[in-house]
């Protein structure tokens, strides 16, 4: 049996080099064919070069700081404990790990629209036996006939002449950098909001301690009053007035114990896991800053932000789109092929003379079909969506970036206002305690100032956690440090040309 194989081998060389040499024809056709797809062309920005200007933005916009783009979130986030919390968050968040597993799910797309170029080549066998009756023999007596195959072949292969095969891969390949681009803005989502809830859980233990302070000096106020009442030197009012206070002082605790609570709850589900309790922070002020970074003088740096490179992967798409929608009004042209052998007898299969092919090319041509037209003008319709998609997303982020640099260029100053603020309504509780103390005022000025100076030390808490919290947002906004991070192109990818060129 081996010597039959190797003489149907040798008798089958000139049939497959002619098989081979028709394949290498379509695939280098393939190679050196074009798309109809129109070429690419970026839309232009519809926003202002420059960030705006005016007072609520002399600072931060052309410092000597770096750049966003130029700090990696490592760098940038200096605080340790926030830096392994944000670390967990990037290895255990569930958000993160389905938009990394869309990116692997696009690529195998990418694979399968890449792979539909080439031929399949496929071994295949049957067998048959039939009978057939004298009077339908054309021998006239009943015939018993078998056949038997073995062969190897391309099925059904389209030549990829007017590149409608190519632009739905090119169509591919694009939504595959988009879900990259979804990774990389969900990546630097999550990082902002967990710092963001870092803080938040950290001005609220600030918070916190400045409540139950407040409650242990509206205790001893009130303990004071009581005893000045049933010694009669205070009317009962004074003694009401002051256990407002300390009802009011009483519930704060209790609120701010809650929204720390539920601050950990938050931490919790965007870690993952449950927060280490030695990485969760303390007081506002013990949480060290975030690295000073610039928005630099031009808007061009938000053309590099995640989510407007996905909304341009996508309007590229859109261009591949068209490329096939045109392409179809064009002849389709495949190609069947096979070679084996083939014997009435299974024993027969591998003998000589036993050598079979054939090869049966197919042209369709388009005559009417008023679905391609339809098609044609949805493509160019979604083109148009995409378009302004694009748009809306650039518009998006420079308003967010504004008015980040609004609060940076204003926030210092409020802080300033407040922390003097705060100063003068010490100072007001102080004589004013003093002066009830010797008699000389009522407790209304005390009660007065008391709620004043409350009121004042609160607003510097959430005004210093605006100012951390709007570096954050910053640091976002301007699309963050991931340069090591950029999606990477498949390799089979990278020797296809950048953009669509036209037929």
């Amino acid at each position: 049996m081996p010597s039959q194989i190797r003489l149907w081998i040798t008798k089958m060389n000139k049939n497959v080099l002619l098989l081979l040499f028709l394949v290498l024809i379509g695939i280098a056709i393939l190679a050196t064919g074009c798309t109809m797809a129109p070429k690419y062309a970026r839309p232009a920005a519809p926003i202002p070069t420059a960030w705006p200007t005016g007072t609520a933005y002399e600072v931060g916009v052309s410092t000597n700081a770096p750049q966003a783009v130029d700090v990696k979130w490592q760098n940038y986030f200096t605080d340790s404990k926030l830096q392994k919390v944000i670390g967990l968050a990037l290895t255990n968040n569930r958000n993160l790990r389905v938009a990394a597993l869309n990116v692997e799910y696009t690529l195998a797309i990418y694979g399968i629209r890449r792979a539909e170029l080439l031929p399949t080549l496929s071994a295949f066998a049957s067998g048959s036996r039939q009978r057939v009756p004298a009077d339908l023999s054309s021998s006239g007596n009943r015939q018993i006939s078998s056949r038997y195959d073995a062969n190897l072949g391309v099925a059904s292969w389209e030549i990829d002449f007017f590149g409608r095969i190519r632009s739905l891969k090119d169509r591919a390949l694009e939504e595959y950098m988009a879900s990259e681009q979804a990774r990389r803005s969900t990546q630097l989502l999550l990082v902002a909001s967990v710092s963001q809830t870092y803080l938040t859980m950290a001005a609220d233990k600030e918070s916190l301690k400045l409540a139950e302070t407040t409650l242990e000096a509206q205790q001893g106020t009130y303990n004071l009053v009581k005893k000045r009442r049933e010694l009669g030197l205070a009317p009962e009012l004074d003694l009401f007035r002051a256990q407002t206070q300390v009802d009011t002082a009483r519930g704060d605790v209790a609120r701010f114990t809650q929204l720390i609570a539920q601050d950990k709850n938050t931490l919790d589900l965007l870690v993952g896991s449950p927060t280490p309790p030695e990485l969760l922070p303390g007081q506002l002020a013990t949480v060290k800053p975030p690295k000073e970074i610039s928005a630099g003088v031009s808007s061009e740096v938000l053309l590099s932000r995640p989510d407007v490179l996905q909304s341009e992967d996508q309007l590229k798409a859109a261009y591949a789109d068209i490329g096939a929608a045109r392409a179809a009004f064009f002849p389709r042209i495949s190609l069947t092929t096979a070679f084996g052998t083939a014997s009435s007898q299974l024993s027969g299969l591998f003998k000589a003379g036993s050598g079979a092919w054939s090869y049966a090319p197919e042209i369709v041509m388009p005559i009417f079909d008023a679905r391609t037209w339809s098609a044609l003008k949805a493509t160019k319709v979604q083109r148009e969506i995409a378009v302004t998609q694009y748009e809306k997303a650039i518009q998006n982020a420079f308003k967010e970036t504004a008015d980040v640099l609004a609060v940076r260029g204003t926030v210092d100053d409020q802080i300033a206002s407040q922390q003097s603020l705060v100063h003068a309504n010490a100072e007001t509780y102080r004589l004013s305690n003093f002066r009830y103390t010797m008699g000389i005022d009522s407790y209304l000025s005390v009660l007065d100032a008391q709620r004043s100076l409350y009121s004042a030390q609160q607003g510097l808490v959430t005004l210093n956690l605006t100012k951390l919290s709007n570096d954050v947002r910053l640091y976002a906004v301007l699309g963050g440090g991931w340069d090591a991070d950029k999606p990477s192109i498949p390799v089979a990818a990278k020797t296809a040309p950048e953009e669509p060129k036209k037929n």
